[in-house]
């Protein structure tokens, strides 16, 4: 009996010792969060490269391994581990979300928008940032503003050739419309020669600079920091923001990227999904006030020069605007004139698919 009882003792000690440790650390989650390296995701890069200098927000994150593992922390304590994903575009991002490989992510609008229309359990939880989209030529190029643009796409003989990084990111939609308002001729089927303007899907943002170097394409459209980027190593020189193409005033403030999180994570984990949409909103405000500093940051961790982060016009916004959602209702029609939408949002406006985009909660539940 007396070997039986130093045999349960020592099981008991064994349990405390090793095994109650692990539990206790089981019981923070791992959640996978994407991103993209775009300057459009500067607070999520900002939050990380900040760490424990965000402790007077009230949630920061932690270092575990520098751009890669990281603790958010709230009242001093951690409730999460976030493993950080990259992905190449908001398509991508939304392909994971439908596999089941992320939890939150940062990406463009419309390709949260495409993925819930296609039934991606998904949900949109704040704004991040507006403008930063810009179509650049070739440095050499006599081209110099969207006129002389449209002339050149008028006369040449066959379509021109536009890049893009993502068939659902928001500069190739706003440039598609806004062709499409001046009488150009839109495809993106290489066959039709009709066309006046070919755009070429370049899959990924890190493909735009080396595809308009080599002559792939005669022009890419995309988010900063790409169009700074081609500047800065002398490929190509931007001719027109995007938030100027016709019609005239139509494009200003318009949406782009966005945090959202599947329906599962918002499920299983609405505290952590809470403090994660406070630390990006907190730190929004914070990237809006130190502009310089945010830029450096970014263009430190994307390895960019720091001009290219610093020059950036981004406005990264804490909470949904009325502006915000009206230009956002405008993407949902422009996205079903040109019949991208087959599903949940075909024909619908932004009111009457509020509640399948949107879980606005936890925005509405941030003290800035």
């Amino acid at each position: 009996m007396l070997k039986n009882l130093k045999f349960t003792i020592l099981f008991l000690t064994f349990i405390a010792l090793f095994l109650a440790p692990a539990a206790k650390a089981a019981e923070i989650p791992t959640l996978k969060v994407g991103y993209i390296f775009t300057t459009h995701h500067t607070p999520f890069m900002v939050a990380a490269s900040k760490g424990e200098a965000f402790k007077f927000m009230g949630v920061y994150l932690r270092p575990l391994i520098a751009k890669d593992r990281y603790e958010l922390v709230t009242d001093g304590k951690p409730i999460a581990n976030f493993q950080l994903i990259v992905a190449k575009s908001g398509t991508e991002a939304a392909s994971l979300f439908a596999r089941n490989q992320l939890d939150l992510a940062m990406a463009s609008v419309t390709a949260m928008m495409s993925g819930i229309d296609k039934g991606t359990p998904i949900k949109i939880l704040s704004p991040l940032q507006t403008e930063g989209m810009g179509l650049v030529v070739p440095g050499e190029s006599s081209l110099k503003d969207w006129n002389s643009f449209l002339a050149y796409v008028k006369k040449a003989k066959k379509p021109v050739k536009v890049g893009y990084h993502s068939p659902t990111s928001a500069p190739k939609i706003v440039l598609e419309g806004s062709l499409k308002f001046s009488g150009i001729r839109v495809t993106s089927d290489p066959t039709n020669m009709s066309a006046q303007v070919l755009l070429v899907d370049l899959k990924e943002t890190t493909n735009m600079v080396p595809a308009l170097a080599s002559k792939q394409v005669e022009a890419i459209v995309g988010p900063s920091p790409f169009p700074e980027v081609a500047v800065s190593r002398g490929v190509g020189k931007i001719i027109v923001n995007l938030r100027d193409l016709p019609p005239k005033g139509y494009w200003y403030d318009f949406p782009c990227c966005v945090t959202a999180a599947s329906e599962q994570t918002i499920a299983k984990h609405p505290d952590i999904v809470q403090k994660f949409v406070e630390l990006i909103a907190k730190t929004n405000v914070w990237c809006n006030k130190h502009r310089i500093e945010a830029g450096t940051l970014t263009a430190e961790w994307i390895g960019l020069p720091g001009d290219t982060a610093r020059t950036s016009q981004l406005v990264y916004l804490p909470k949904f605007t009325k502006n915000w959602m009206h230009n956002a209702d405008k993407y949902l029609t422009i996205l079903n004139s040109m019949g991208n939408f087959t599903g949940r949002l075909k024909g619908k406006t932004i009111q009457e698919v509020k509640p399948v985009l949107f879980d606005m909660r936890f925005i509405d539940n941030v003290k800035l």
